[in-house]
């Protein structure tokens, strides 16, 4: 009988954070043999289950560093803060570095080692069904391939760990190499295309089965990888000519390669022809009995929320349901929506994204706003009062800064802000919203301890607006975290066609898409009308930058700006930019509407990626750090 042995893999291995498993049932703790592990298809299934169980927690601020480890969302400097916060504060170390992945527990090491030892011995399971058999494999494999890249995008050139090391092995073989970046992607394309040949088209039992592995999910994430691949991180990165591995093999290649992008685009093109075919759209708010909406903005606003909050909606490729999104949204949710509670305990509004992000948001012309002729943004920082034509976003008669006036419908979904409306949470009617009012002494100033926003703003989006706020609870309507949707596909999908091609109609066909969503006219329309450069758009370079602000804007607060900046390397600049918000202890319009500097945010160009704990250097002479560090 063979013993399940924790095959010793102690200088790879990671640490990763186990989230909650919803409807997975995982390998009981008293199946001590491999052999009775595999003996049924009942406990054969669990293992397999077991193999999912290390999926990243998306949704959790303190193991995703997406939140608040980059610098769309800041919060609150307690000495509670997750370590995450504390890489955007520029405290990355090489001693014991945070947010450690590498090495400790090793989650996505775990993962890939449960994943060997299921591919190892599957075949012994009697009564299991050759469909079945085909699509657990598949199941696995994807699901390997995604611990590799998960790690590929922290750590850069990892190891590959095609079987498991024994524990008899000799001591050369544990020490293991990292290998060269363009080899780690095309092995996890491998496993990827590999699996492909078992998965379902779409899931039908959905009560039981949501969340599993699909074809569509499998193509979807294949995109994002060949795009990753593609991106200046790994494509022609001269930064780190004379990186070498203990061998002398370079880790990441310097030269350019035009086919990266010509295969990403295809691998887009693949996926977004495949999730039509299943039944994605882009999600379009329909109101149902008990609403009272009045105005299309409203429901456009709707729209842009719903798309992520509202739980396996037909925009959703892949939603997480290991992480259901509830502290998220308890952060997200300011004290004192409701007046008639106060600052409820149970909400906390800590999570505030900085002044640079409310200005990141286009135009009403669907333009930047520093782009825009008709946009006073010289002006942005002056006091308006709110007229009628704003009456749906804005108060009616309050009084707040010209930068929240005249904005893309986003921003009036995302964030909410002094002077802002909140629609949702028990008020259904859009004449008579919740209001926002966060200047000292209001309802969602800092009137509560570590519960208010550092900035006066928060990521409303991530908020289910069924969520009920009472005097002594706040019920959460908990979902999936959408580790992809469609929209995010678009606009890879156009990233990849510019490019390879160019400016090309297609690839603006796919931004406009999301832009119609979004209530907002094609880029050519816009650019040609509104924009200072009218012909931006007629330029690869143009709308590349056009293609990236769309997607900071579409993807705000999703966990997508913190992995896109370091892969299109501009987070050296934009992480390099001062984080500021109003200057939220005032009292007074004209003193609160004062930009406040929190800190002065740094980022070098070793932080692109991860370092490895400089004792595993000692112990493995094999390894080497990365370049920085």
């Amino acid at each position: 009988m063979k013993k399940i042995i924790k095959h010793i893999i102690p200088l790879i291995i990671l640490v990763f954070g186990i989230s909650g498993c919803d409807y997975l049932d995982v390998v009981p703790d008293n199946v001590a043999t491999i052999d009775n592990a595999f003996t049924l298809r009942n406990t054969a299934e669990k293992y397999l289950f077991t193999c999912y169980r290390y999926l990243p927690s998306h949704s959790s601020f303190s193991a995703n560093p997406a939140f608040l480890g980059g610098d769309e969302i800041w919060t609150i400097k307690d000495g509670a803060e997750p370590n995450t916060f504390h890489i955007a504060q520029g405290n990355q170390n090489v001693n014991s570095p945070l947010v450690n992945y590498w090495d400790g527990g090793s989650e996505p090491y775990k993962g890939i080692r449960d994943c060997n030892i299921f591919m190892e011995n599957i075949d012994n399971v009697p009564d299991l069904t050759n469909e079945e058999k085909i699509r657990w494999i598949s199941e696995v494999k994807f699901l390997k391939a995604y611990y590799h890249f998960w790690l590929l995008r922290m750590y850069g050139p990892i190891p590959i760990i095609k079987e498991n090391i024994s524990i008899a092995a000799d001591p050369s073989e544990v020490r293991v190499e990292r290998e060269p970046v363009d080899d780690c992607v095309d092995y996890i394309v491998q496993l990827l295309d590999e699996s492909l040949e078992g998965l379902p088209e779409f899931i039908e039992a959905e009560l039981t089965e949501n969340g599993r592995i699909t074809k569509q999910i499998a193509l979807s994430v294949k995109a994002l990888v060949l795009v990753t691949a593609a991106s200046p991180i790994f494509n022609g990165n001269q930064d780190y000519t004379g990186f070498n591995n203990s061998k002398g093999v370079p880790l990441i290649n310097p030269e350019f390669s035009e086919e990266k992008w010509q295969l990403a685009k295809t691998a887009c093109k693949e996926a977004v022809e495949f999730c039509h075919q299943s039944g994605r759209a882009l999600y379009t708010f329909a109101p149902e009995y008990g609403f009272n909406i009045e105005s299309d903005v409203t429901k456009v606003k709707m729209g842009i929320r719903n798309a992520v909050t509202q739980k396996w909606n037909q925009e959703i490729i892949w939603g997480n349901p290991n992480s259901l999104c509830v502290d998220l949204q308890r952060a997200c949710t300011p004290g004192g929506l409701d007046p008639a509670y106060g600052s409820n305990v149970y909400t906390r509004g800590n999570f505030a994204p900085p002044l640079k992000m409310a200005e990141l948001f286009y135009s009403k012309n669907g333009v930047p706003i520093d782009e825009d002729k008709e946009y006073d943004y010289a002006g942005r920082f002056s006091i308006k009062t709110v007229g009628e034509e704003d009456k749906y976003n804005l108060q009616l008669g309050y009084r707040t800064v010209g930068l929240h006036f005249d904005r893309e419908p986003r921003f009036y979904a995302d964030l909410a802000f002094d002077g802002g409306l909140w629609f949702g949470q028990g008020k259904l009617d859009d004449s008579d919203q919740w209001v926002i009012q966060c200047k000292a002494g209001q309802y969602q100033s800092a009137v509560a301890l570590n519960r208010y926003s550092v900035t006066g703003y928060r990521p409303k989006k991530l908020v289910n607006y069924e969520n009920i706020i009472s005097e002594t609870l706040y019920t959460i309507q908990e979902y999936p975290w959408p580790v992809i949707r469609l929209a995010d596909l678009y606009l890879l999908f156009a990233e990849a066609i510019n490019e390879s091609d160019g400016p090309t109609d297609e690839a603006m066909f796919w931004v406009d898409l999301v832009r119609e969503r979004a209530g907002l006219n094609t880029i050519k329309e816009s650019w040609s009308r509104y924009s200072k450069y009218p012909n931006k758009y007629t330029t690869q370079d143009g709308l590349r930058e056009i293609i990236q602000q769309e997607r900071l804007i579409e993807l705000a607060f999703e966990g997508k700006r913190f992995w896109d900046l370091r892969r299109w390397k501009l987070a050296h600049i934009e992480l390099n930019k001062p984080i500021s918000g109003w200057d939220i202890d005032q009292e007074k319009e004209e003193n609160y509407y004062r930009e406040r500097l929190i800190i002065n945010q740094t980022f070098l160009t070793r932080d692109y990626f991860w370092p490895i704990r400089e004792s595993n250097l000692t112990v493995n002479k094999n390894l080497v750090q990365n370049p920085g560090w």
